[in-house]
């Protein structure tokens, strides 16, 4: 059975650390619950361990990503089992192995052992934790539900994680098969091509004129690699720097919704997470203005992003937000109709979250479409180019060998 390595309080409130054999994570956290302790962590007793010089190559940030979402879970967990904010920060200050992540929680903790507010010390943390998870905080701590609301907002950064994971994923395939089907091709061009082509030439044969094109292009590849490897660098860092201008990117998300199908698909993404958030929010009492403030800025699409602002100002003069978010046409009309009825309902947050699950599913439903079709048509598209290379080099050969026979 694998080795787990766990942390757990006693019932006197000492922290326990040590190893366990179990099947999963799972029955670790239930046999410590069983003996009467309170499981903070329960993780493989390998995972973590490798050489420094890869944990340095590829160190995460303080608090993003997984460790964001763990901080939330072991704190809520805490806090729900009843121990003082003082003490549940104290616990964590332990758990951490980078320094950088051990300071910025003791530096939490300092701030509230001086009488400051949890979403107050977070805020001081200079970017480090976002708008809407120092907002979630504030309202959890106004409403006097902290734990439950650090548990939700655990969720919501799982959810969003998985998310953007299942965005990633998609593309990793077709991207390695672009990269290695091109470097393939320039090696066809660039050394395997130029062989023929000095072959043609000493035999003096008359070749097809897409031969001649198709050795020229190869004798260019050889002779110029470098700048054929250095111009689509350039580019794309050419267009990496116009990307960052505002004006240019607003007309690029704005060309990229108007296309048919990615369009539709980008539409469903920022709905699911503008769903997502604003559920999240509204439930733990953020008013929806600030939520909407705050929500606008989970959105990589700029042209939405500018869609919600102009909602914002619609619903604080009293306009329904389903309707004000209706006017730039751009959010689904499903999101839309599930927002008014949520709204006539008198259930928006419900609403809300009910209409990201519906987004995410319809995501992932159409990402897996779409890498099912990519890849064929990928795969498809380059082993033609390949195709036409090695056709156009070895034609002339088999036209010579035959006229010899």
């Amino acid at each position: 059975m694998p080795l787990f390595h766990y942390k757990a309080l006693n019932p006197r409130g000492e922290m326990l650390d040590g190893q366990m054999e179990a099947a999963s994570e799972a029955e670790v956290v239930a046999r410590l619950q069983e003996q009467g302790h309170l499981p903070v962590e329960a993780k493989p007793a390998g995972a973590g361990s490798g050489p420094s010089a890869f944990k340095g190559l590829f160190k995460p940030k303080p608090f993003a990503g997984a460790r964001l979402v763990q901080f939330t879970q072991q704190l809520s967990t805490l806090l729900t089992a009843g121990q003082p904010l003082d003490r549940a920060l104290s616990i964590l200050l332990e758990l951490p192995e980078d320094e950088s992540a051990k300071r910025t929680i003791a530096d939490v903790r300092e701030a509230v052992r001086g009488g400051a507010s949890l979403s107050t010390a977070l805020e001081r943390q200079h970017g480090t934790f976002s708008r809407l998870y120092v907002n979630m905080v504030r309202a959890g701590e106004a409403g006097g539900s902290l734990a439950e609301t650090l548990a939700r907002l655990a969720d919501y950064l799982e959810r969003s994680r998985a998310l953007q994971g299942r965005i990633v994923n998609a593309l990793i395939y077709p991207a390695i098969l672009l990269v290695m089907v091109g470097l393939s091709l320039l090696f066809l061009l660039g050394y395997v091509v130029p062989q023929f082509a000095q072959m043609y030439e000493s035999l003096d044969a008359e070749l097809p004129l897409f031969t001649r094109a198709v050795l020229g292009v190869g004798l260019f590849v050889r002779d110029w690699w470098l700048v054929v490897v250095a111009v689509p660098a350039l580019l794309l860092w050419w267009f990496d720097r116009k990307r960052r201008d505002p004006a240019v990117r607003e007309r690029f998300d704005a060309w990229l919704l108007a296309r048919r199908f990615a369009g539709a698909l980008v539409a469903k993404i920022e709905t699911a997470r503008l769903a997502r958030t604003l559920g999240t929010l509204v439930r733990n009492g953020v008013p929806l203005l600030t939520a909407l403030g705050i929500a606008r800025n989970v959105l990589g699409n700029r042209v939405l992003a500018a869609d919600v602002d102009a909602a914002a100002q619609e619903v604080k003069n009293g306009v329904p937000l389903s309707v004000a978010l209706g006017r730039g046409k751009r959010f689904p009309r499903l999101a839309l109709q599930m927002i008014q009825v949520g709204e006539e309902s008198g259930a928006l947050d419900a609403m809300l979250t009910r209409t990201a699950e519906t987004f995410e599913q319809d995501t992932s439903l159409a990402l897996d479409r779409l890498l099912a079709a990519l890849v064929p048509v990928v795969t498809l598209l380059l082993a033609g180019v390949v195709g036409i290379v090695v056709l156009a080099v070895l034609t002339p050969l088999y036209d010579l060998t035959s006229a010899i026979g």
